[in-house]
């Protein structure tokens, strides 16, 4: 986990997070567990994940992720966690969801974000500062299987997902004790960057157009976010992030 700003206890911050992975192990070990850190780079701050309600329908299972700070991703938990008063709350969010996760392949930059505006507009309801973070590796630690836009198999997918509100993407990665096949994700880094706030004005019921105006800037800023430290992480000069 690395940061390019500080986030003042006093206020709240809303955190796009980005791609979203097979898995979304970056969002995880950083938001939920302390193994990148995450109490000592940001002071005072608690972090909050948005997963998938379905889950939290499953008993016991739903402790064990409430216990990590995990909420479920609908507008009533993200509302609690924003007008919050006191500050010190950190929302994350992963934007691009489990139809995202239908892109997700070593090399991909594919981030399903043009039309996906309902976190500007939570932002702009409660006035919190929205903060873009990029995970490089997030897509390097699983392989799958071909499923390009059309074929029978993401046709299958994107059905199951409309159903279910689960995505199942086909990944393989190594064995516990060979590297050619299995399910155990790949030894390669992970390295999360979360950008500096973009402060929010306040406003009830915003119009489209202003959704679309905090939108613009957020997408200019998580493309600079990842111009700027693409180079460190061995991502080619010639690749950028592709938003659809």
């Amino acid at each position: 986990l690395m940061k390019t700003a500080e986030l003042d206890p006093r206020q709240n911050y809303l955190v796009g997070f980005h791609p979203h992975g097979v898995l979304a192990a970056g969002a995880f070990l950083n938001f939920c567990t302390e193994a990148s850190g995450f109490s000592t780079l940001f002071p005072g701050i608690t972090p909050h994940l948005m997963m998938l309600s379905l889950w939290f329908r499953i008993p016991f299972f739903r402790d064990y992720v409430m216990s990590g700070g995990l909420i479920p991703s609908d507008k009533e938990s993200a509302s609690y966690v924003l007008q919050k008063p006191e500050g010190g709350n950190l929302l994350a969010i992963i934007v691009g969801g489990a139809q995202e996760a239908l892109d997700a392949r070593p090399g991909s930059f594919i981030l399903l974000l043009k039309n996906r505006k309902g976190f500007v507009r939570l932002a702009i309801q409660h006035g919190t500062p929205l903060v873009p973070a990029f995970s490089f590796g997030e897509n390097d630690v699983f392989d799958q299987v071909k499923n390009p836009k059309g074929s029978w198999l993401r046709r299958i997918q994107h059905w199951l997902q409309q159903i279910m509100g689960v995505s199942l993407p086909l990944f393989h990665a190594r064995g516990i004790f060979q590297y050619s096949f299995g399910l155990i994700p790949y030894r390669r880094p992970i390295c999360t960057v979360v950008g500096k706030p973009i402060p929010v004005q306040k406003k009830h019921r915003p119009s489209e157009e202003e959704v679309d105006q905090v939108h613009q800037k957020y997408l200019n800023e998580l493309s600079e976010l990842f111009e700027k430290h693409k180079a460190k992480y061995n991502v080619p000069e010639d690749i950028h992030l592709e938003f659809i």
